[in-house]
This record gives structure tokens, C-alpha cells and sequence, in this order.
């Protein structure tokens, strides 16, 4: 009878070793998977599904997250909603997170977009006429390089002595008198239909069904003085050493994304790496 008991009591201490065994091993390799939530604007186009397939082939999970607004993205990094974003460009970045006061890094450069100044009822800046309407992005950056671009089609004049980018009050010269109204930058494409201009970035206008370099009535023209306006990925400060963020930069800045954006968007975007 005590032998018996004493088997009892064996086999249940074997039972138990085994299942607090258990309950310590990782319940699968997926445990060791990272993932990464990336913010965008607008849907996912064909490069980020590209990147999404690389990166699976390396154990990491590339989750986007679309926003429909430039002032989410930044401060969702900040606040830890994500990972990283790739949206924005030195220009806008630098000024959001001073205004904000976030601690976030550029880690790598994507694309530069031109800005375009579309229309549906000019077909040259030309055709303008007095009191004509002109919709810009309603961010400091945007705007005042929308000014700029506005500038260079000869429409209008900044004062010369402008330090930075330029805001509605340093217009000096508006021959026509042109009324200009500023509105969120993923709004824009929607105001076609109330201005006979609207300046329009040109990852926004291709989600719109525009090619660039076709349809714009005036395309910003890509020189040195447009730098500020590359494309970035950003990341919090804390992170910009992370491997697997390096892991994603160095699996998109390849020769075969550059492939998909020249095919993708006509030359709209321009790689830079």
C-alpha cells in the first residue's frame, strides 16, 4: 500500500515538474518576432508593401498605420502609437516638433515631392484673372513654400528681406489680387472645385489620381534650394540606434523601391539615396 502511495506521489510531482516546465518555454518563435508600426498618410502603395514582404523575410512584422492629417503622425511617435513615420519633410519636421517640443530624430531620407499647382479650370497660370482664388496648405512650411512656388509662376512677389519661409503678410506685389486660402495640406485636392488653383504636394495629388508631371499646371522645379523639402523617416530620439529601424531604412532605400516609385509615380517622386 505505501508503495503504492509513494508512486502516486512520484508520478504526480513528475506531472507537475512537467507542466511548470512548460509554462516557462516560450509558446513559439513568434515571441521573437518584432514588430513595427510605421505611420503614413494616405492608403499603402506599392513600396510599402514591398517593404512589408522584406522585412517578414527577416522575422519583423511591418504593421502601417494610415493618418489623414499631418499633426497626428509626430505626436503619435512621441507618444509611443508607433514606431516610426515616413510622411514629412526636413522643413515641416524641424518646425513641428521645435512647436511642439518633441524629442524625435531624422534617421534616414526617402523621396522629395514636388509641390504642383493644379487646377480644373485653367489650363496655364496665364489664364488667371483678377480676384481668382488660390487654395495652399494651411502648416507654416507647406504654406510658405506654396508662397515660393506661387513666386517662381510669376504671380506674386515676396518681400526680398524675408528671413525663413515666407507667410501671407510678406506678399509685396499681387497684380491680379489674388485671394489665397489656406487650408489642411490632405484637403487640398477637394478645393479644385471652389479656386481656380489649389497647390497640391504630390504624394497627395497622386492619392488624388494625378500625375504630376502631366497634369499640374506648374511643377516646383527640384534644385538646391529645395533640400529642406527631402522626405524623411523620423523616430524618437531614444530609438535612432534601434537595429530593426536601421533594418527597415536599409530595406527600403534599395534599388528595387527606387524601381517602384519611378514606375509608380511617373517621376512625381524623386528617390534619394
Amino acid at each position: 500500500m505505501k508503495k503504492i502511495r509513494l508512486g502516486i506521489i512520484v508520478l504526480v510531482l513528475v506531472l507537475l515538474a512537467g507542466a511548470l516546465s512548460a509554462c516557462s518555454k516560450p509558446a513559439s518563435t513568434d515571441e521573437d518576432e518584432r514588430i513595427i508600426k510605421l505611420g503614413i498618410t494616405g492608403p499603402e502603395t506599392e513600396e510599402w508593401t514591398y517593404l512589408k514582404e522584406q522585412l517578414a523575410e527577416e522575422g519583423i512584422t511591418l504593421e502601417l498605420v494610415s493618418f489623414s492629417d499631418y499633426t497626428r503622425p509626430n505626436l503619435a511617435l512621441s507618444e509611443g502609437e508607433i514606431d516610426i513615420n515616413a510622411f514629412q519633410h526636413y522643413a515641416f519636421f524641424d518646425q513641428f516638433k521645435e512647436e511642439h517640443n518633441l524629442d524625435l530624430t531624422a534617421i534616414g531620407e526617402t523621396i522629395i515631392a514636388p509641390l504642383g499647382l493644379y487646377s480644373t479650370k485653367v489650363k496655364d497660370v496665364k489664364d488667371l484673372v483678377e480676384g481668382d482664388k488660390i487654395a495652399i496648405p494651411n502648416d507654416g512650411t507647406n504654406g510658405g513654400r506654396s508662397l515660393i512656388l506661387i513666386q517662381t509662376a510669376g504671380l506674386i512677389k515676396i518681400d526680398p528681406d524675408v528671413e525663413g519661409l515666407p507667410t501671407l503678410s510678406d506678399i509685396v506685389e499681387n497684380p491680379l489680387d489674388l485671394e489665397i486660402i489656406e487650408v489642411e495640406a490632405a484637403t487640398t485636392p477637394r478645393m479644385l472645385d471652389d479656386v481656380e488653383l489649389s497647390v497640391i504636394n504630390s504624394t497627395i495629388a497622386v492619392d488624388a489620381g494625378f500625375i504630376p508631371i502631366e497634369d499640374a499646371v506648374f511643377l516646383e522645379p527640384v534644385n538646391e534650394d529645395t533640400k529642406p523639402y527631402i522626405n524623411i523617416f523620423a523616430a524618437r530620439t531614444e530609438d535612432k540606434d534601434d537595429p530593426d529601424l536601421k533594418k527597415l531604412i536599409e530595406n527600403y532605400q534599395t534599388d528595387e523601391v527606387k524601381e517602384i516609385i519611378d514606375r509608380v509615380y511617373k517621376g512625381s517622386q524623386i528617390p534619394n539615396w
